[in-house]
């Protein structure tokens, strides 16, 4: 169960906020060996590695059109489920969209920037002990929408050797059409360097478990670009005495049952709701049917009794976390506060599995404290901005003295040339 802490030391925060170890030592070398593999023999290396590790051997790892007809068979409930969470994606996402708008820094000077689509894109949906399609939703559906040319899924296949049926459901509700059953290291390293069938792309987004995170930060290093540095899912709670007990162990195993590598935090002014919320987990706790998997995330995980709701706000901005829920009575305040989180939750009625699903804001965010620097994935993440400008004889003559002197100051006399040897003309 949690661990409970009362009224720590600020100089022991560090300490006390530290995420469960990821120590890529053991599988850099086997993730490395992987990825020079598929990039010296393509197609068979991948073949291989899918025979090894998912026990299925396969002559085409694409999804063909037999196989898209089965995104028919699942239950009409899901679909209607899926179109709505397309839909608000879609709604969210396309309120990010910015118009080209042209700007006359001076007479003359005219400056403008253009978003372009990213051409190629890698999108990783895990389907291991769970089918993402809910991320191929965060990940497709704006990629649709910054119109990037050629959008790939690999998505590891299931013990019949096909694709989850909702995974093609999805892929065909947004219109991607090239689904290839790859798994594992080998489907990042496929998409990075391409093999015979499948085309390389310039840019990796999709979480995973630590050999794709390893994967993605191998390739990132040699210049591929990522979405964003990712590691195991996390949750955190700010509470007072206005919160449900009830409510936050639910949100707090809505996290602890994706991995045994996630963490969960409670941080609160109320020292009778962390001894309620403890009682909750343990009910909750066993009706569900990944118990053994959030038993060992809560083991990672803990309750922080605090002197007052400012140094909660205090400790989750040095904790930076990926999701994090306000269960306060003046929630809308206090996230007014919070400069370090990926997604934040407000009031009793926001619990964090909606923005997972279905509410429209996007579920690929940034752990391990990286929220400190990074931001989640929106539809910026599929675009280049390209700047443009445009001077007219007029512009370059008012412009032309402050380049020409910047220019002679750092010592770049062809800078200058190419300014004054126009104004001859």
């Amino acid at each position: 169960m949690m661990q409970v802490i009362l009224y720590p030391r600020r100089k022991d925060w560090n300490e006390l906020l530290k995420r469960p170890s990821q120590d890529f030592t053991t599988v850099k070398n086997i993730v490395q060996n992987i990825l020079n593999d598929v990039k010296q023999r393509g197609d068979a290396a991948v073949n291989d590695y899918t025979k090894r590790f998912d026990k299925i051997e396969l002559n085409n790892c694409l999804v063909d059109e037999e196989e898209w007809k089965t995104a028919a068979n699942i239950n009409d409930d899901l679909k209607d489920a899926i179109q709505l969470a397309i839909k608000n994606v879609n709604a969210f996402h396309t309120a990010q969209q910015q118009p080209v708008e042209k700007i006359e820094t001076m007479p003359g000077v005219v400056c403008w920037r253009k978003s372009v689509g990213i051409d190629k894109v890698g999108l990783y949906i895990p389907g291991g002990t769970a089918p993402l399609f809910s991320t191929l939703i965060m990940l497709g559906a704006p990629a649709m929408m910054a119109g990037c040319k050629e959008i790939i899924v690999c998505t590891p296949p299931q013990k019949n050797g096909l694709v989850h049926p909702a995974i093609l459901y999805t892929a065909q509700q947004i219109g991607i059409n090239k689904v290839y059953k790859i798994g594992g290291a080998q489907a990042i390293a496929a998409m990075v360097y391409g093999t015979e069938t499948i085309d390389k792309v310039y840019k990796i987004f999709g979480p995973g478990n630590q050999y794709i995170t390893c994967a993605k930060m191998l390739v990132n290093a040699e210049g591929i670009a990522i979405d964003m540095p990712a590691g195991p899912s996390e949750v955190a709670v700010i509470a007072d005495e206005t919160a449900d007990a009830e409510f936050i162990a639910a949100d707090l195993l809505s996290q602890a049952e994706h991995g045994k590598d996630s963490q969960v935090i409670l941080v609160t002014n109320n020292e009778e709701l962390i001894a309620k919320t403890i009682e909750a987990l343990g009910k909750q706790l066993n009706i569900l049917p990944r118990k053994e998997i959030a038993v060992v995330a809560l083991q990672n995980s803990r309750a922080i009794l605090v002197k007052d709701l400012n140094e909660a706000v205090e400790i989750m901005n040095e904790y930076a976390p990926e999701h994090l829920i306000i269960s306060c009575n003046n929630a809308e305040i206090i996230a007014e506060q919070i400069t370090n989180a990926g997604s934040v939750f407000l009031g009793n009625y926001s619990p964090e599995s909606v923005g997972d699903y279905a509410s429209g804001t996007n579920h690929t965010l940034p752990t391990n404290g990286f929220a400190r620097a990074y931001s989640g994935v929106s539809l910026d993440s599929f675009y280049k901005k390209i700047t443009f400008q445009q001077l007219t004889k007029q512009g370059l003559q008012n412009i032309s003295e402050a380049v020409t002197t910047l220019a002679d100051a750092e010592g770049l006399q062809a800078h200058a040339n190419a300014v004054s040897v126009r104004l001859k003309y």
